[in-house]
């Protein structure tokens, strides 16, 4: 890739960091267009480092952030870009779009967790005969705790 053999040549100077920010950047274009996502997030990672402020970097990383369904880092790119830059509309929509998807994954992680929470302590409660389905969780409004009775 000639962004490679630009970073090489590039000296490695406080004058020459812009030009290589710009090459991480585009290399994680690059690496976006080609559905390599990882690469794309190291690169703009690297491009982000050493200008913190570049939004384009920012805007790909968020991008390959979705794409890998890594939603809340996404989001977090798109806050940092307005953060920069508040009037940037892309952003403001991306992050309408992202957060719904955000929380339907963590809610999706939320039940597989107890899924297999479950599952555990149905494995060990089975050795006594019961299984998890013999407690009954109740959440007080008032505190937001729970409390656990059993039931035969």
């Amino acid at each position: 890739m000639e962004y490679d053999r630009a970073l090489n040549i590039a000296p490695d100077m406080p004058s020459a960091a812009e030009l290589q920010s710009i090459c991480h950047a585009n290399r994680g274009v690059c690496f976006l267009k080609l559905e390599k996502y990882d690469e794309t997030i190291k690169a703009c990672s690297k491009a982000i480092e050493i200008n913190p402020a570049y939004v384009k970097a920012l805007s790909r990383r968020g991008e390959a952030h979705e794409k890998l369904e890594h939603f809340e880092e996404a989001i977090h790119d798109m806050k940092k870009i307005l953060e920069l830059d508040s009037s940037n509309d892309q952003a403001k929509k991306a992050i309408r779009r992202l957060e719904p998807l955000a929380e339907q994954k963590r809610e999706k992680m939320k039940e597989e967790m107890i899924g297999k929470l479950k599952d555990m302590g149905n494995s060990l409660l089975g050795r006594f005969g019961m299984s998890v389905d013999n407690f009954k969780a109740v959440k007080d409004p008032n505190t937001g705790s729970y409390s656990i009775s059993f039931q035969q």
